[in-house]
């Protein structure tokens, strides 16, 4: 990956079918995405290559394993990887363990790092059903801390689910992000990103980034014209080193954030940061090697 001939890093995109036309959600749970986000396309891992290497960026993969608390069997995490892998120019493997799968979910996690070269991990709470201080998921977490790989929660309110009776049984305050500064505490090395705008707990996700050294802020999942003010306030000061371009693609599209992040009032020294420095220095992409912020 030639990291200076790339204008962005999307740190936050989903796998949402298999090869095989597996999808990552159940129908109903797919269909509430849908309604909540407008229709979109569900590219395979080749087509999202070619989308972003047209576009000179990189992308982050992963999908979602939740089998505990759906019953929906995932997208193979070795797929995932094995994809990228096809595609290291313009793709970046992540996976997902569901936290309930125990010590065999600890042993999966190593050998994908080990054997497929996997850079992080997805947690979704909400749809994983746990919270992330449960002491039932530090297992995994120190597997991940120890093998220098990232660990990415979602947090704040999903789509996923919305308007299904329940919301599908997803429970919001899962995905507080107060609930990952235990995490930040117990694993002191952990390279955390706290995924989205974390509403309505965006002054917690900032509190926490602003005291974890390793803590992070995407800024997936919604268009930037509609980011509360204290996050682009922090993104231009306190956070400027830590915040990071994510899309949410397929749902947003980086050419519609782009599109409206251009009309942001972000510093321009800035800008260069969010879009690709931070990412890479993180990932360490380009020689770069991940370090702690101050």
């Amino acid at each position: 990956m030639n990291v200076e001939e790339l204008v962005a890093i999307d740190v936050h995109t989903h796998a949402e079918v298999s090869a095989g036309g597996h999808a990552s959600l159940s129908a109903e749970l797919f269909g509430a995405s849908q309604k909540y986000f407008k229709e979109h396309p569900r590219p395979t891992i080749p087509e999202m290559a070619a989308y972003y290497r047209e576009r000179k960026m990189a992308a982050v993969v992963f999908t979602v394993d939740a089998e505990h608390a759906t019953g929906h069997p995932r997208i193979s995490n070795e797929e995932v990887a094995e994809s990228c892998a096809a595609h290291p120019d313009v793709l970046i493997p992540f996976a997902s363990v569901d936290p309930w799968k125990g010590r065999a979910g600890v042993r999966e996690a190593r050998r994908l790092v080990e054997e497929y070269g996997v850079r992080g991990f997805k947690f979704h709470p909400s749809i994983q059903g746990f919270s992330p201080d449960d002491r039932m998921a530090y297992p995994l977490y120190e597997v991940i801390e120890e093998l220098g790989a990232i660990a990415l929660f979602h947090t704040g309110q999903t789509g996923i689910g919305a308007g299904v009776p329940g919301g599908g049984g997803i429970r919001l305050k899962h995905s507080n992000p107060m609930l990952v500064d235990d995490v930040a505490v117990d694993f002191p090395e952990l390279r955390i990103i706290l995924a989205h705008p974390s509403f309505p707990w965006q002054d917690e996700a900032l509190a926490v980034a602003t005291h974890k050294p390793y803590v992070h802020i995407d800024l997936s999942g919604w268009s930037p014209k509609y980011f509360p003010p204290q996050l682009v306030r922090y993104a231009n000061t306190l956070l400027k080193d830590k915040v990071l371009f994510g899309s949410d693609y397929p749902v947003i599209t980086p050419d519609r954030w782009l599109a409206d992040f251009d009309k942001l009032e972000i510093k321009p020294e800035v800008r260069p940061k969010i879009l690709k420095d931070n990412a890479a220095r993180l990932l360490g992409l380009g020689g770069q090697k991940g370090t702690r912020q101050p």
